[in-house]
């Protein structure tokens, strides 16, 4: 199959944040140029400043779209987005490549017998399937009872479009792991494409300069992430610790840091500033739960810096304890202190670290992407 011969569409959940799979449809974008992106609906406000990378495209929503308050509404209103997204019409498409999370882009239709479906899927949605989440909406008792009837339904829309993929792509070992037990279906695994704006040699100059004496956290301050324990364990061993990213947790991180000089919070940063962070710190602190894949750890690895994370999820694949990182076993603040105090005795390889991080590159994510569309026959339900 050729590139060339095809005419694409790429379908992706919505565009309202930027993470790590918005930089899985980026990448795709750059191989398929030419195709548009559906999505559920966009938010340009919610993107701020990452509206740029996504401004040129041929972006088109569904009817989701037209719906009233559904930027702020998106989440409960999930159970319509199978019904958008299996709704369109992509008949002038031979292959359709979804980008698929939490609000079931995988829903989408082929519509002749030539035409395929390629899923990249980033997890089956955690919520419908006991993983934690980035808000707690259990505590609140309604919303926890009605939203476990709504996932019960989802569950079952869940599984029934995973049936009408062609062929699932999983980001992970792990989430390949998921795909087998929640859709059985098999999967191919291709890693997100992981890239900073520096080499690796301008990284490991930066490191070598650097009196590394800070440890970094980075990503969306929301429950799943457990920021709090990061900034916790930083507070009770009086070490330095920059926090950047933004989320709902953001002045709750703030008061328990209580304007202690050791603590930082930097939010929004650039992607230059973002690699020279990540190259100047001792050590990236990961404490997230059940991570589906983990771009942050790579994009550190990438800069030569260990990364200290709790044993659960993805990260159990991508991190080599006493090579590349450390694990930490209870989501604790003990835990991650006794993490930290270890690894204050334990040298580590730069160069090591990034050359294991090389694997995850952006040029081995478009590699292994064409090399299944171009370098084999693709069965139906392989």
């Amino acid at each position: 199959m050729k590139k060339k011969t095809f005419k694409i569409a790429l379908v992706h959940d919505f565009l309202r944040e930027y993470g790590g799979a918005e930089r899985v449809l980026e990448a795709l974008h750059e191989m398929f140029p030419q195709a548009p992106v559906y999505v559920a609906f966009l938010d340009k406000k919610a993107l701020g400043p990452y509206w740029v990378r996504f401004k040129d495209w041929q972006i088109k929503q569904t009817w989701f779209a037209k719906i009233p308050f559904h930027k702020k509404l998106y989440s409960p209103l999930r159970i319509l987005a199978p019904k958008a997204f299996s709704r369109l019409d992509l008949s002038n498409y031979d292959l359709i490549i979804s980008s698929s999370n939490a609000f079931e882009a995988k829903a989408v239709k082929t519509q002749h017998k030539n035409q395929m479906h390629i899923c990249y899927c980033h997890t089956p949605p955690r919520a419908l399937y006991g993983y934690s989440t980035m808000s707690a909406w259990k505590k609140n008792f309604l919303i926890k009872f009605f939203g476990q009837l709504i996932n019960h339904y989802m569950r079952i829309i869940d599984f029934k479009h995973a049936q009408d993929v062609d062929k699932f792509i999983a980001n992970s070992q792990e989430t390949q792991q998921r795909i087998r037990k929640f859709y059985r279906r098999d999967s191919i695994v291709i890693y997100p494409p992981v890239s900073l704006p520096l080499s690796s040699e301008q990284l490991l100059k930066i490191k070598q300069e650097s009196p590394q004496d800070y440890y970094f956290y980075i990503g969306r301050l929301g429950l799943q992430k457990h920021p709090e324990l990061a900034v916790q364990a930083c507070l009770k061993l009086g070490v330095k610790l920059k926090v950047a990213g933004i989320g709902q947790m953001l002045p709750q991180l703030k008061v328990i840091a209580h304007n202690n000089k050791n603590i930082e919070f930097l939010e929004t940063v650039s992607d230059d500033q973002l690699a020279r962070l990540f190259a100047g710190a001792k050590a990236l602190l990961y404490p997230v739960e059940d991570e589906d894949f983990g771009i942050v750890p790579i994009e550190a690895m990438m800069a030569g810096t260990p990364v200290i994370a709790h044993r659960s999820g993805a990260l159990k694949f991508t991190v080599e304890e006493k090579v590349n990182g450390l694990f930490f076993e209870q989501l604790t603040i003990t835990d991650l202190v006794k993490a930290i105090k270890e690894f204050e005795n334990i040298g580590f390889s730069p160069k090591k670290i990034q050359q294991i991080a090389g694997q995850y590159s952006k040029e081995k994510f478009k590699q292994s992407f064409q090399e299944l569309i171009q370098g084999q026959e693709i069965s139906k339900k392989a």
